[in-house]
């Protein structure tokens, strides 16, 4: 009996001592997700409307996804409009994708890498979370990853979507000129975004 009674004991400590896990909240489908960008965001070489990232996604998520993608815009010039955006749609989620015409004009790449952690910063006090895209330099020679994007991922504890558009733009079939993506590209772009969001609990999947 006393060796049924400890038995007993044990197994309850040990229960009480399992791991506690707090479910993820899934983002309230009554505040939109912000797309926040340049031409990659905006949907360059394809319809604006119906085949850029922003536009597949909310037909997959089911969320309204709005896409504020600005072309040629610098992250500089994206740091500027942030505040308003954010105020405007009052987002539950933002997703930076901004990077690639500071490589193309030659700008700051310390300049870029303030300008990011600072949207985060802003995005955050907004009460909205913050999804990072990372933009390969575009070189001669390829394409090229540039490092900062994961380091200011790691310092700021941001999620990070990095290769999709390495992938896409080595692939011939997925682009519509050298920096740009088609329709398809487009496609495999909101495909790693939304895989993310299921990864991290923010979309439930179906």
């Amino acid at each position: 009996m006393r060796i049924l009674f400890a038995l007993g004991a044990v197994a309850l400590l040990l229960f009480l001592m399992r791991p506690q896990t707090t479910p993820v909240p899934s983002l309230p489908k009554e505040r939109p997700v912000l797309a926040a960008g340049d031409s990659l965001t905006y949907g360059y070489g394809a319809s604006h409307q119906t085949e850029s990232y922003p536009a597949y996604l909310s037909k997959w998520s089911g969320y309204s996804v709005i896409n504020t993608g600005l072309n040629g815009e610098t992250s500089t010039e994206g740091l500027e409009r942030l505040p308003y955006l954010l105020k405007k749609h009052n987002p539950s989620l933002t997703i930076l994708c901004y990077g690639g015409n500071d490589i193309l004009q030659n700008l700051s790449m310390g300049t870029l890498r303030q300008n990011l952690k600072r949207m985060i910063a802003q995005c955050r006090a907004s009460g909205s979370k913050v999804l990072l895209v990372s933009v390969p330099n575009f070189t001669l020679f390829g394409l090229d990853p540039l490092p900062l994007y994961e380091e200011v991922a790691k310092e700021t504890d941001t999620p990070l979507i990095e290769g999709i558009l390495a992938t896409i733009l080595n692939a011939p079939t997925l682009k519509s000129d050298q920096i740009h993506p088609n329709a398809k590209g487009y496609e495999k772009m909101a495909e790693a975004i939304y895989r993310k969001l299921k990864e991290k609990g923010w979309i439930k999947a179906p």
